[in-house]
């Protein structure tokens, strides 16, 4: 039940990603092994973008790996709950490791500090099992069948709005909002570099503002 609010968004998301995968000539199995292998839809779209532009594949690497360095920072948040698991179940919780098993399962650990280890990968596993399933089958639908949607539909509008109401709950700190606050400003700034490179320069400038406020907040607390 928990990840119920989350499959009303990954269905026409995912269905998104394979219209715009086969748009742009791959194939359905190509457009399925995207979703199957990177399993990480914002950068999926950037890269998708960029390849429509002709990038350089250096830059479609960089960009993706920008889009996903969130990943890192759930990975260390996450550790506490779920790092003494063993390795093949840390293998398949990298791996499903996307914004809402993050947001679903950091939430509901700090609700239940009493849960052991087997608990907290129930919980887990249980919320992302349907939301990645339908991620799945929406890529393959999307893929499938896109082309038979009228071309007018404006369906782009789902990515922003999906990562919005994602993100938006998550910006507590002060840090975290003017980290948000330097990459989206960043990013619309410098709209005008080659390739969305701007993203990049946005993204590690964003890291940095939002590490100098935090440390700026650790001293004054310590002091």
């Amino acid at each position: 039940m928990a990840s119920a609010p989350f499959t009303l968004m990954i269905v026409p998301f995912g269905a998104l990603f394979g219209v715009l995968a086969t748009a742009q000539g791959m194939t359905v199995t190509e457009a399925m092994a995207f979703s199957i292998v990177v399993i990480a839809g914002a950068s999926q779209f950037a890269a998708l973008q960029l390849m429509q532009e002709g990038a350089p594949i250096l830059i479609i690497i960089l960009t993706a790996t920008a889009v996903n360095l969130r990943m890192a920072m759930y990975s260390v948040a996450l550790t506490p709950h779920l790092g003494r698991a063993s390795l093949w179940q840390r293998i398949l919780v990298s791996y499903f490791l996307i914004d809402q098993s993050y947001v679903l399962g950091a939430a509901e650990f700090d609700r239940r500090p009493d849960w052991g280890l087997a608990e907290k990968l129930t919980f887990y596993f249980g919320v992302i099992t349907p939301i990645c399933g339908l991620w799945y089958l929406a890529t393959w639908v999307g893929a499938s069948f896109g082309r038979a949607l009228p071309a007018g539909w404006p369906l782009d509008f789902i990515v922003p709005v999906s990562f919005l109401a994602m993100v938006s709950p998550l910006l507590q700190t002060r840090a975290q909002r003017v980290a948000a606050g330097v990459s989206a400003g960043g990013t619309l700034l410098l709209w005008w570099m080659p390739y969305s490179s701007g993203l990049l320069v946005a993204a590690l400038a964003a890291m940095i503002a939002g590490a100098v406020v935090e440390t700026q907040e650790e001293r004054r607390h310590a002091g």
